[in-house]
């Protein structure tokens, strides 16, 4: 079930994480309802669900003719604004933008993306054209500290290529707000491309203890989909994912998927620990 708060104006979704005996008893219908967002992003909102594995928020915002406000109900998350004790993640996944954060705008083209540190006061989101409007992906997390609002573009950002074809799973793994890049309190994002002919992405897969993950598939064309992978080793689920449906993955579940095409995803973290390899693989022989 989920709990709704604020007025019909601005309203956040609470999304609670089921227990690992609790999954393994779900039936499909319901492992969608819990681990995704299918109805993210709408024209002309900014949507929030406020998940409570290390009180993440998940977002977006459509912005058509008029900006959008980054703001949710100050009982829920009991600050005067929404940056006063958080810091916040945004890419840009569609068409040209512009994000203003106390005054400052920052334009952001496709696959930039604005680290927003903690004591900012206002955010709000445009399109430069409503038409072919941008869409901002928003994921944020509680910040004990304050660092400064940075931009990260596709030019200046750190690039991994990982895998290879034989396994048909080579990938450029774009690393954003990470130790050596943006600099922030816990938050650790960037985002995924698949090379052609390569369907596979984070294969093999593995968990993290330390901190959550969410997923989020874009540049999927409309026609295809991914099937997403998740739960323990020894009982693997999965989900059909299509654009734009970001799918949440608690610390004990791995979190992996193949496509129908190749397609990019947008990777977002937090927790304990920033360090982007701190893993704990599964062996392929593990996972049943």
């Amino acid at each position: 079930m989920h709990i709704f708060w604020g007025s019909i104006f601005k309203i956040m979704q609470i999304q609670n994480s089921p227990r690992i005996e609790e999954y393994e008893m779900m039936s499909t219908p319901e492992l969608r309802d819990s681990f995704m967002l299918p109805e993210l992003f709408q024209p002309g909102k900014c949507e929030l669900v406020y998940w409570e594995v290390d009180r993440a928020i998940i977002g977006s915002a459509v912005p058509l003719d008029s900006p959008l406000r980054l703001e949710a109900p100050q009982k829920l998350i009991a600050a005067d604004f929404f940056c006063e004790r958080r810091e916040v993640g945004v890419i840009n996944l569609g068409g040209a933008g512009r994000i203003t954060t106390d005054g400052k705008t920052w334009e952001a083209n496709k696959c930039d993306t604005l680290y927003i540190g903690r004591g900012t006061k206002e955010v709000t989101f445009a399109s430069v054209d409503a038409s072919a409007p941008a869409h901002f992906y928003i994921i944020s997390f509680p910040a004990h500290t304050e660092y400064p609002t940075t931009m990260s573009s596709p030019e200046t950002t750190n690039r991994v290529e990982m895998g290879s074809s034989e396994t048909a799973n080579e990938r450029v793994i774009n690393q954003q707000i990470h130790k050596a890049g943006i600099r922030s309190c816990q938050l650790v994002m960037g985002w995924t491309e698949l090379l052609e002919g390569s369907v596979w992405n984070t294969f093999p897969p593995h968990t993290h203890l330390r901190r959550c993950e969410i997923y989020n598939y874009f540049d999927l064309p409309e026609d295809q989909l991914v099937m997403h992978f998740m739960g323990p080793a020894d009982c693997s689920r999965n989900l059909v994912v299509r654009n734009f449906q970001p799918v949440l993955s608690p610390p004990w579940s791995m979190h992996s998927g193949a496509g129908t095409a190749n397609y990019k995803f947008v990777w977002a973290m937090g927790g304990e620990n920033q360090e982007f390899t701190d893993m704990d693989a599964i062996p392929l022989s593990e996972i049943s």
